[in-house]
């Protein structure tokens, strides 16, 4: 029990610090690395460990990657990113713009996909138009992790959460899309407080040149098709009872089979690290309960009022933990131990809500704030931890407000 107790805690840690410290091993690695270790020394049977993982959201996460990537490489998030950035509109409402579009995204595709996708174009229409970019990069940024908690299909911690409580499409989507809406306005409210008479870019003329940023050519029959595959798929999920996991596979597999884009294109944007993150800690996570050491945190847990069947303290425990190790790490932490609610559509609200609004604290509370400061970082722009977190920290804080708000309407 102890040593798998130290595995536990040493992936979690790389989990919410980012890599092992002393080691160059990432989250991937640590948790990879760790469920090998669990498997090598007889922890954890080979069987148990292949029990433990959930092909269903694993199913679903990679059917939905490979429909988003049709998106990338149809020219779609490019051309998207050009046409909010050569709208003639003052910066104000050209933040509202963005900040719907990256909302609006999110929901229906994976948001850290949108995010990867998008971010350099922005960096680069912002700057030629002598924008300050760090407003828009951080609108988009928010945006994206606000709206991705709208539908199962908006995030990887929606879709463990739903398969975990069982929730339908429409269900989750019927608790959780409403807030997620009433959550952008919040967000371009504080921006546009913060940044009032900040949105002109002042750095000197030789630093102004707008990074160079490969545009991929727009496709408008691939964009065709994709998105009507992407609707059928919503469909599918709306009035069908096939299981979520095939309809996002046979849409994956109808993009694949493509004569003008090649497959090995699509697949590479697929984030094989993250499917890799996943499998690694739902080991991890398996040997652990197998201790039952997570049956006697509940129980002390209960002691000070926090019932993680209760949406309520569900969205307080999800708030701080998501910020500590992460949104996908923190649902799989308490995954195991959803069953028995009473109202588990208000319990899903209640992960989403919490992951998906507090992850905007800190730059990494969420892989999308990584990628965004990573990125901007690439193309000229530095988005430093207190730059974020000034903005990022009342935006979380006020959509909890929120979410509070609508837990308790729920409840």
């Amino acid at each position: 029990m102890n040593f798998t107790l130290v595995i536990f805690l040493l992936v979690y840690l790389a989990m919410g610090v980012g890599h092992l410290p002393g080691f160059k091993l990432d989250r991937t690695g640590a948790a990879v690395v760790g469920a090998m270790v669990l498997l090598a020394l007889g922890y954890l049977s080979p069987q148990a460990a292949w029990n433990a993982i959930d092909y269903n959201t694993i199913g679903l996460l990679f059917g939905l990657m490979v429909v988003s990537s049709a998106f990338v490489v149809s020219g779609f998030y490019d051309r998207a990113a050009e046409w909010v950035g050569g709208l003639q509109v003052s910066p104000p409402r050209l933040l509202a713009i963005l900040i719907g579009v990256a909302g609006g995204l999110s929901a229906v595709l994976t948001n850290d996909v949108v995010v990867v996708a998008m971010t350099p174009v922005l960096v680069s229409i912002t700057l030629k138009r002598g924008l300050n970019p760090i407003p828009f990069l951080l609108g988009f940024c928010f945006a994206a992790n606000v709206g991705s908690a709208a539908t199962i299909i908006g995030s990887p911690q929606n879709m463990i959460a739903a398969q975990a409580l069982n929730i339908s499409f429409t269900g989750f989507m019927k608790v959780s899309a409403l807030p997620a809406l009433l959550g952008l306005p919040l967000i371009w409210l504080t921006i546009a407080l913060l940044y009032r008479g900040k949105w002109e870019h002042t750095q000197s003329p030789s630093n102004t040149a707008a990074p160079s940023t490969e545009i991929i050519p727009f496709d408008r029959t691939e964009t065709i098709k994709a998105t009507v595959v992407t609707l059928i798929m919503v469909g599918a999920f709306v009035f069908s009872q096939w299981p979520h996991m095939l309809i996002a596979l046979a849409g994956a597999a109808v993009l694949l089979i493509n004569r003008s884009i090649s497959s090995k294109d699509m697949l590479s944007r697929v984030d094989g690290n993250l499917l890799l993150l996943l499998i690694g800690l739902f080991i991890v996570n398996q040997a652990v309960a197998a201790t039952h050491l997570p049956q006697h945190l509940l129980t002390a847990l209960s002691g000070f009022g926090l019932h993680l069947n209760e949406p309520l303290s569900m969205l307080a425990v999800m708030s701080i933990l998501s910020n500590v190790v992460g949104n996908n790490p923190a649902v799989m932490l308490v995954a195991p131990f959803l069953d028995g609610s009473v109202n588990p559509e208000a319990l899903g609200a209640a992960i989403a809500l919490g992951t998906g609004f507090s992850s905007n604290m800190v730059i990494f509370g969420s892989l999308a704030g990584i990628i965004v400061a990573e990125q901007g970082r690439v193309h000229g722009v530095a988005i430093s931890f207190m730059e974020f977190t000034r903005a990022g920290l009342p935006v979380a804080l006020l959509c909890l407000i929120l979410a509070v708000g609508w837990i308790i309407y729920l409840t």
